[in-house]
C-alpha cells in the first residue's frame, strides 16, 4: 500500500493493507497496479462484479437527469424497483433506506407499531432472535444481534430482545409470552459463521408464528439478490414471511437497502410513521433497478445454484484429509471452509497469492465471489486457497 493517510479517521476497522483504486469484473487492482482475484465482493455486495455495465450505464444516465428530489414527491424509479420487488417475491410493499441496518431497523419498528397501533396490543414488542445473528450497528440492530463482542461498551441497550440457540425450536418455543411479537432469522447466518438454518427448524418457526399470531421477520440483507442459489434465500424453505430485508447486492454497490412486508402491514406505516431522507434516491434507485433486471434478464440466479455446488463439492475433494479443515459448507455462493484454528493468519496467507477471502467468525474462512465470476477464475482462487492451507497444514506436522 502507499502512503497511509488514515490518521484523520476513527479507527472503527481493523484494515487490511491493501488499497483497492480500480475494479472490473471480478478483478481489483490496488494503488500499486497489483492484480486480485476478488472472492469477497465487499461482503456480498458486488454479486454482478465491479462495475456491471448495465448497472454502470444506468447510473451515468441518472447522474446526468436527477440525483436527489425528496420522499415528499412521487420518486418513478422507486416505485418502478419497487413493482420489480414484489412481482419478484411474496411481498406486496416496499420501504427503501440506505443500508442493511436500516432496513432491518425499519422491520423492528414496523413489527411493534403493527402490534401496537393496528392490533391495539402494546404488550407485545418483544422479537426472538438468535445466537450468533448478525443484524447491524445501530443500538436496536446490534441488541438484535446475538453476539456480545457488537454489544460492548454501548450501554444501555434497548429492552425489546430475546435470544434462541440457532436450530432449536424447543428453546424458541420456551420464549415466546404475552410480550412477543415476532421472530427474527437469518436463513443463513453469514457473520457468525455461514450456518444454514434447517428446513424443519424453519418449518417448525412458521407453525409456532401462527399458532401465537407473531410476525416471521427474514434478513436477507447478505443472502438477497440472488446469493444463496435462489432470488431470496427464504424460497429455498417454501416459505412467506411477513417481513423480509435487502442491501448488500441490491444496488451493485450503490448504497440502498429495502424493507419488505405483507400488505396487512401497509396500515402500521402511515404517513409521518417512519422515513429516510437519502431512501431510495433516483440515483439508488436506478441502481436497484438495473441490478435485479440484469440479475433476472440473465440467469444469474440459477448461474449462481450452480456454481455454488461446483466451488463446494471442488473445495471438498481438494480439501479432503487436510487436518485444519472441518468442513467446507455454504449455500449457494455464501461459503464457509470451518478451520480447526483462527483462520486470520491464513486469509492474510491467501491474500497474500492476490486471492481476497474474509473471515466469517474466528476459525472460517469465508467466500462469497461474484454470482458471474468465470469459471476459470475461480478455479485460480480454489486452487490458491487449498495450496496455502495445504502447506500451512505440511508445517504444522
Amino acid at each position: 500500500m502507499g502512503v497511509d493517510n488514515s490518521g484523520s479517521l476513527f479507527p472503527t476497522y481493523a484494515r487490511y493493507p491493501l488499497a483497492f483504486v480500480k475494479g472490473q469484473g471480478s478483478k481489483l487492482w490496488d494503488d500499486q497496479g497489483n492484480e486480485y482475484l476478488d472472492m469477497m465482493c465487499g461482503l456480498a455486495v458486488t454479486n454482478l462484479g465491479h462495475a456491471p455495465k448495465k448497472v454502470a450505464d444506468k447510473l451515468k444516465e441518472q447522474i446526468d437527469t436527477l440525483w436527489h428530489t425528496s420522499n415528499l414527491f412521487h420518486i418513478p424509479n422507486q416505485e418502478k424497483l419497487g413493482q420489480l420487488l414484489t412481482d419478484n417475491s411474496c411481498a406486496d410493499r416496499v420501504f427503501f433506506c440506505s443500508t442493511g441496518a436500516e432496513a432491518n431497523e425499519a422491520a423492528i419498528k414496523l413489527a411493534r407499531r403493527y402490534y401496537q397501533k393496528v392490533l391495539g396490543q402494546p404488550e407485545r414488542y418483544e422479537i426472538i432472535t438468535f445466537h450468533m445473528s448478525f443484524h447491524g450497528r445501530t443500538l436496536a440492530t446490534l441488541t438484535a444481534t446475538g453476539q456480545d463482542k457488537v454489544k460492548e461498551g454501548f450501554a444501555p441497550l434497548p429492552e425489546g430482545f430475546v435470544y434462541a440457540p440457532y436450530n432449536d425450536a424447543e428453546a424458541v418455543e420456551k420464549l415466546i409470552g404475552d410480550k412477543t411479537c415476532a421472530i427474527m432469522i437469518e436463513m443463513v447466518q453469514g457473520e457468525g459463521g455461514v450456518n444454514p438454518v434447517k428446513k424443519e427448524f424453519v418449518d417448525k418457526l412458521v407453525e409456532l408464528c401462527n399458532r401465537h399470531g407473531l410476525l416471521l421477520i427474514v434478513d436477507e440483507i447478505q443472502t438477497g439478490m440472488g446469493r444463496t442459489g435462489k432470488l431470496f434465500a427464504y424460497e429455498h424453505y417454501g416459505i412467506e414471511p411477513d417481513i423480509f430485508t435487502l442491501a448488500k447486492g441490491l444496488g451493485s454497490g450503490f448504497p440502498i437497502g429495502a424493507m419488505l412486508g405483507k400488505e396487512k402491514l401497509a396500515e402500521a406505516f402511515t404517513a409521518g410513521s417512519h422515513g429516510s431522507t437519502f431512501g431510495g434516491t433516483p440515483l439508488a434507485t436506478a441502481a436497484g433497478i438495473a441490478t435485479i433486471e440484469t440479475i433476472l434478464d440473465e440467469g444469474v440466479v440459477q448461474r449462481a445454484a450452480e456454481m455454488g455446488q461446483y466451488i463446494v463439492s471442488s473445495l471438498s475433494a481438494k480439501l479432503a484429509g487436510n487436518p485444519l479443515v472441518k468442513e467446507v459448507r455454504g449455500l449457494g455462493m455464501l461459503i464457509a471452509i470451518e478451520c480447526t484454528q483462527n483462520a486470520s493468519e491464513l486469509i492474510s496467507e491467501i491474500h497474500a497469492q492476490r486471492v481476497l477471502v474474509v473471515s466469517a467468525g474466528p476459525n472460517n474462512i469465508r467466500l462469497a465471489p461474484s454470482l458471474v465470476i468465470e469459471k476459470e477464475e475461480m478455479d485460480r482462487g480454489i486452487e490458491v486457497i487449498c495450496s496455502v492451507l495445504a502447506k500451512k497444514a505440511a508445517a504444522t506436522v
